[in-house]
């Protein structure tokens, strides 16, 4: 019997190779464990529609599984609110958290095939960060994504990606991202 080798992302070896030693130069850092790193991308996707009929969000978790690869969980409301026509655990969408190899395999996905597929494309906004080293961006069509058929999608949905790193400051955090390629505007 040979044993196997586990299953590494092209991303995760890049950034242990070639994106640790920049960030060393770049950032002036002392120790390796400074370094900042990816700890999880999170996909939302609300599906606003669910009121009416309460098998869209599971569609929207459907479709969040095909493209992380990863089961999506049902999100339900907290609370009834009577303008919107929710009520208490009623569906509302849904959500995956994806980490190690298949969060690296993620990113690979969208900053390589999802991102340029998207029309008018500019580049990513730089003011997204939220002060400690976390990115938050949106996409308005989940279709941009190969994964999806877009011949049995019955309605197009945006959905929320959240990339979370170790990084304490924006700036650390903007640098990692600029090496991993996510095309940031300067």
């Amino acid at each position: 019997m040979s044993a196997e080798k586990a299953y590494k992302p092209r991303l995760q070896t890049e950034y242990e190779n070639r994106i640790k030693k920049a960030m060393m130069d770049k950032m002036g850092y002392k120790n390796v464990h400074q370094i900042p790193k990816l700890e999880k991308i999170v996909l939302n996707m609300g599906a606003g529609d669910s009121t009416q009929d309460s098998r869209k969000a599971q569609i929207a978790a459907d479709a969040l599984t095909e493209i992380s690869g990863q089961k999506a969980v049902v999100t339900r409301a907290k609370k009834s609110i009577a303008t919107f026509k929710v009520r208490e655990d009623m569906p509302l969408g849904a959500k995956v958290t994806l980490r190690g190899a298949q969060m690296y395999d993620f990113m690979d996905r969208l900053v390589n095939i999802a991102l340029p597929r998207v029309r008018d494309f500019r580049g990513l906004n730089k003011k997204s960060f939220d002060g400690r080293g976390n990115y938050a961006m949106g996409v308005k069509e989940h279709i941009v994504f190969p994964e999806i058929n877009y011949d049995k999608v019955d309605s197009i949905r945006g959905m929320d990606i959240v990339i979370c790193t170790s990084a304490p400051t924006n700036d650390e955090a903007y640098a990692l991202l600029k090496e991993f390629n996510l095309p940031l505007k300067d």
